[in-house]
């Protein structure tokens, strides 16, 4: 019963003591992969960047110090209302110029055009969707021909995770992913193992097939 309700604010904070608590572990524990996420995609100066479940904003500042020409955008999505407005907060003047967007939404239903992102990034955040094939098939939708996608996660500590029934279903199951992610028409969809401080994670890699 614990390690559902863990689960369900690591899945989706809320404004709440447990929600405050999980909000400083990602902050923690998502440091290392967020910026790693955002090193891995290649982001050019004039890119439109998407992050997906961008928790309290450490993947958005990193990727938009790296957005140096007029064009380059930034835009994250979330569903938790907590960690939007956490976002929000943190993200107030890049918002207020029109260099970053942030979406209060599903990954499954983003507000976003067809075919208008180079690049996007998300970090332990894919084994929280309860629809794989849902939320690729929208990411898809979302990005430019060619455009790349990379997600990070330290898979043991998933695994470890999901043994103790944090995570829910086999959603968290690598494989899972990157089969949804080949059935919504990406292509070159790989799984690479990284170290970065000594610290071992992994990184999945895939290419909007258009």
């Amino acid at each position: 019963m614990l390690a559902e309700k863990i689960g369900k604010q690591l899945g989706h904070p809320t404004r709440s003591v447990a929600g405050w608590l999980v909000s400083r572990f990602l902050a923690a524990r998502n440091h290392l992969l967020e910026e790693n996420a955002v090193q891995l995609s290649g982001i050019q100066p004039g890119d439109t960047v998407l992050e997906l479940g961008h928790g309290p904003g450490l993947g958005l500042l990193s990727a938009a110090k790296l957005l140096t020409e007029p064009s380059g955008h930034l835009i994250g999505v979330d569903y938790s209302e907590y960690m939007h407005k956490m976002a929000s907060k943190k993200m107030k003047d890049l918002i207020g110029s029109g260099k970053v967007t942030l979406h209060l939404c599903d990954v499954a239903a983003m507000p976003l055009s067809d075919n208008t992102v180079d690049k996007v990034f998300h970090c332990n955040c894919y084994y929280f969707w309860p629809d794989l094939k849902k939320g690729a098939t929208e990411i898809h939708r979302v990005m430019k021909p060619g455009g790349l996608m990379v997600t990070t996660l330290r898979l043991s500590m998933v695994a470890t995770m999901a043994a103790k029934r944090v995570m829910p279903g086999q959603n968290w199951r690598p494989d899972n992913y990157m089969m949804a992610l080949r059935d919504s028409g990406f292509t070159d969809v790989r799984m690479e193992d990284r170290q970065h401080k000594q610290i071992n994670f992994q990184v999945i890699y895939a290419t909007a097939l258009k």
